[in-house]
This record gives C-alpha cells, sequence and structure tokens, in this order.
C-alpha cells in the first residue's frame, strides 16, 4: 500500500469511492454510513472553508467535540490545507480548556451542540449539526479548486495535549512524516486490512482512537465510529455490524465484562482482533478478553503521545508473540532501558528514538529537555522488561511507583495478584501516607460479586503470592472504577479518595 507521501491528511482514496469508510452511531438507533467518496468531498470542503474564512496555513484549529464523523473531516481537511489540527479534551476544567487555546494560538474551534460554550475563548466557532452562520454546513465549500498543502519534513501536522494530570495540559506536536511512517510501520503488522471493520469508541481527542481512525482509512479499512464508550452499546455494536477488530484501553474491556446480561444477548463470534492499549493490562484481563471472544487474537499496544503510536510488533524471525507481550521492537527505530546499578539488564526505564517521536514539547523548553535526551531519545517514564528472546512487557510507570519500607512497589504489580484472585473483576492500588514506612499501598476493588466479597481473605491471598510489604493494609470495594478523560483508571481520584478514607477512619 502506497501512502501519500506529503500530507498526513491526505488518506483517503486508497479504498474504492463506494465502499464504507464510517459507519457513524451518533444517532445509534438510526447508524450513518458514509463511504470514502463522500469522506474525500468532505475534508476537501473542510479544507476550502478553513482558507475561505481566512486561516493560514501553520495556523491552528482546535476541535472539541464528541466523536462523529465531522471531527474525522474536521482533522483531516484541516491537515490538507496545512493547517494545524488541535483535539482537546472536552473532559478538562474549563482553565485547562482556556490554556489550551491560549497556548496553541487557536484560530478557531470546530465544536458540537453540547460543548459550544467551552469554545468561548476562540476567535471563532463553527457548530457541527447546527444550522446558519456558524454551523458547519453554511462552513463548508464544496465546490472549487484546491491543492493538497505539500508538507516538508519538520512540518507539524497536529498538536495533542497530554492529560495535565502532573500539571497543565504540554502541547506535543507531530509531523506529517513521522506520523505517516507511524502508520506504514504498524500496517506492515498485519494482514487482510482492507477486510477488517474496526470498532472505535474511545474519545478522539486521544492518540490511542486517532490513530487507530488514520491507520483504519490508510489501510482501506472500515470503522465503526462510537461518540463515546458505553459498555452496553459497545456489545450491541459488536453484534449489530459484525465488527472484527476492536479498538480498546483495558478499562474499557474490564466494563464489558461486567455487562453480563448484554454480553448473553449478543453474538461476538465475528470479533477476530481485541486490541488493548494506553494502559497496563493484568494477565487474568488478557485471559478472560481472550474466553470472551473465542475466535479473537488479544493484541496488546503500545505508544506514547510524545514519542509516537508505533514501536512494537512481530518478532523477524516469526516467534509467536507471548500473548501479555507488547511485542518485538519495529525496525527503524532506536530503543533502550535506563537502569540503576543495582537492576537487571533486562528491565528500565524505556527510552525510544523514533522518526514518529516530537522534537519538542510547545512553548516548554525546559520540559523538552527532561524528557529528550541530548542524543535524541525520548524518555518515556514506563519501566518495562525485556525476555530472552526479545519481546518487552509493561511493568510499571515510574511515576507510579512509591516506597514502603525502603522497598520499591509498582502498583501494577499487585494489581497483577489481585485479579488473579476469583472475587476481583479489576483493582486499583495506590499509596497513602504512613508514618512509620513513609507510604504503603491500599487497593480499590470492584467484585465481581460484592455479596461474597470478603476484604481479608484478599489479603491473605496476597501475603500468599507476594513479599508481605506489597499487601494492601485496606480494601475498598466500588460498583465501578473511576475514569480519567481518556478512559483509564483515574488514579489520582482514587489517591485523594484513600486519604480521605484513611483519615476519616483515624478520627473515627
Amino acid at each position: 500500500m502506497s501512502l501519500a507521501p506529503h500530507n498526513l491528511g491526505d488518506l483517503i482514496g486508497k479504498a474504492p469511492s463506494a465502499k464504507v469508510a464510517i459507519i457513524d452511531l451518533l444517532n445509534f438507533g438510526s447508524p450513518r454510513e458514509v463511504s470514502y467518496g463522500e469522506l474525500e468531498e468532505l475534508t476537501r470542503s473542510v479544507a476550502r472553508g478553513l482558507l475561505r474564512r481566512g486561516v493560514k496555513a501553520g495556523e491552528r484549529a482546535a476541535i472539541l467535540s464528541e466523536n462523529r464523523v465531522e471531527f474525522i473531516a474536521a482533522f483531516l481537511g484541516a491537515m490538507r490545507a496545512g493547517i494545524i489540527p488541535v483535539p482537546v479534551n472536552f473532559k478538562l476544567p474549563q482553565s485547562a480548556i482556556d490554556f489550551i487555546m491560549k497556548d496553541a494560538a487557536v484560530k478557531l474551534c470546530f465544536t458540537d451542540e453540547v460543548h459550544n460554550a467551552k469554545c468561548a475563548s476562540a476567535n471563532e466557532i463553527i457548530v457541527f449539526g447546527r444550522d446558519g452562520g456558524s454551523g458547519f454546513g453554511d462552513f463548508l465549500v464544496r465546490e472549487g479548486d484546491f491543492t493538497d498543502f505539500v508538507a516538508g519534513p519538520d512540518d507539524i501536522a497536529m498538536i495533542l495535549y497530554t492529560s495535565g494530570s502532573s500539571g497543565r495540559p504540554k502541547g506535543v506536536p507531530l509531523t506529517h512524516q513521522g506520523q505517516l511512517w507511524a502508520i506504514a510501520a504498524r500496517n506492515r503488522t498485519a494482514s487482510n486490512l482492507p477486510e477488517h471493520r474496526f470498532l472505535v469508541a474511545a474519545p478522539l481527542y486521544h492518540m490511542n482512537a486517532l490513530f487507530a481512525v488514520k491507520f483504519i482509512l490508510a489501510a482501506g479499512s472500515s470503522a465503526v465510529l462510537m461518540p463515546r464508550f458505553e459498555a452496553p452499546k459497545y456489545i450491541a455494536a459488536i453484534d449489530r455490524h459484525k465488527c472484527t477488530w476492536l479498538t480498546s484501553v483495558p478499562t474499557m474491556m474490564a466494563m464489558i465484562l461486567r455487562e453480563k446480561d448484554a454480553l448473553a444477548k449478543a453474538d461476538l463470534s465475528s470479533v477476530q482482533v481485541a486490541a488493548m492499549g494506553s494502559a497496563p493490562v493484568t494477565d487474568a484481563l488478557v485471559q478472560a478478553v481472550k474466553n470472551l471472544f473465542p475466535n479473537a487474537r488479544v493484541q496488546i499496544n503500545y505508544g506514547t503521545t510524545e514519542g509516537g503510536p508505533a514501536v512494537f510488533g512481530n518478532h523477524p524471525a516469526g516467534v509467536p508473540r507471548p500473548m501479555q507481550s507488547m511485542g518485538y521492537p519495529l525496525p527503524d527505530i532506536g530503543i533502550r532501558l535506563v537502569r540503576d546499578n543495582d537492576k537487571d539488564a533486562n528491565e528500565g526505564r524505556l527510552q525510544l528514538r523514533t522518526p514518529a517521536q516530537m522534537k519538542a514539547y510547545l512553548n516548554l523548553p525546559d520540559q523538552t529537555a527532561k524528557a529528550i535526551t541530548k542524543d535524541g531519545f525520548y524518555d518515556t517514564g514506563d519501566i518495562v522488561r525485556r525476555d530472552e528472546q526479545g519481546f518487552y512487557y509493561f511493568v510499571g510507570r515510574a511515576d507510579d511507583m512509591f516506597v514502603c519500607g525502603g522497598e520499591n512497589i509498582f502498583p501494577e504489580h499487585v494489581e497483577r495478584i489481585l485479579e488473579k484472585h476469583p472475587q476481583v473483576l479489576q483493582a486499583c492500588v495506590v499509596p497513602v501516607a504512613d508514618e512509620i514506612k513513609g507510604e504503603k499501598p491500599v487497593a480499590f476493588i470492584v467484585a465481581r460479586n460484592s455479596r461474597e466479597f470478603d476484604p481479608e481473605n484478599l489479603k491473605q491471598f496476597v501475603l500468599g503470592n507476594a513479599p508481605a510489604y506489597m499487601h494492601p493494609r485496606r480494601i475498598f470495594l466500588l460498583g465501578e472504577m473511576p475514569l480519567a478523560g481518556t478512559n483509564k483508571i483515574d488514579r489520582a481520584l482514587l489517591r485523594q479518595k484513600a486519604a480521605a478514607e484513611m483519615e476519616r477512619m483515624a478520627s473515627a
């Protein structure tokens, strides 16, 4: 498959014009099918519309909306005009959204009716689904000459913003050529792609779903696009639209497994690949997903916003990928593990150098100096290990690690043990302050059956399967895990909740 050599927005046209590109489930009961030909015309109309409004190549257009065809058209159309799209997480506080608009020097903002008010700081607002002067329909220019912007090696295609969990959101500029390389690299790891129908429900302001859509369109596949993730509708969409490839983050799969009634009614036999990425995956969850989709290959993907979405793939000698592994390093990338002197040479902090990675954070030279080494490697902050065959496995986030009585604890280690217990569906471990130990672990649990749940039994299970310092001193039962804007577990919120609960119990 050949990709457009110069512009990331020009991903359409590799499939027959009449083939369905996107099935938009904005109205779940009345899906909207958009062909490749229709999407091509829509993206060109967006590009003409932006240029007519006076937005120039190199300037920025924000997109703040739930998933829908118009989001994709605005994203691709902006790039075809040389304008840089800035997808914005609408779940951020208003102050963070206003900061992004200013930091990225946004000239125009595409939005939907639900989130229109959040774009007040933008110079101009275009609303999806609205008629009139500020509506998307009137904005489009459907006729006229148009030539794609020719992007050079260093031209920025888009700016994504990190979640800002450790401070203000950081802008990550990514180039046309880098992302085209990532698409081609990921494409080489799969076969029969045009035959697949992908299900996408993670938010398009996040790399997981956004890259999935680019990958799908470049491959000439079809996407079933949900406006947001809702577990019962996700299951129903698999059944109704015979999806063959699922894209997700692990929390989404954990939530699906709880929907016993919806699962009992659905035919899931169409699923051939169940992919999870963007967060740690436990052995228990991988096995549960495999059991749920017996015809599917469970695939663990790894990527970062800053370092690029394509890092690992298949073994060059054809060695089967272990189920829990992220894969074997792709060609054309640099990879190394940075470790303390007392650590195993095959475990350490992952540093990458890929054609897709950012060159610098937007407007943040000090943060860039911390993230990018002098020889051009991006420090991911992820602790990984490598096996004897060269496959890599996620261990934990260096930022999440805490020290209990002089012992390092990665929450993911304890979570994997907890989720092996038959009573546990999902676990999240966070530290709380302790006068003697410094910090100690506590756990939040979603149980398979809350009426049969026994915290003491679970503590003893961990003590029997791990060093004593790892066992959670308190276990809190939840109906479901709180999610951050990227559908990953909101660890920061659970740390706050744990501290408040421990303080309340101490004063009782």
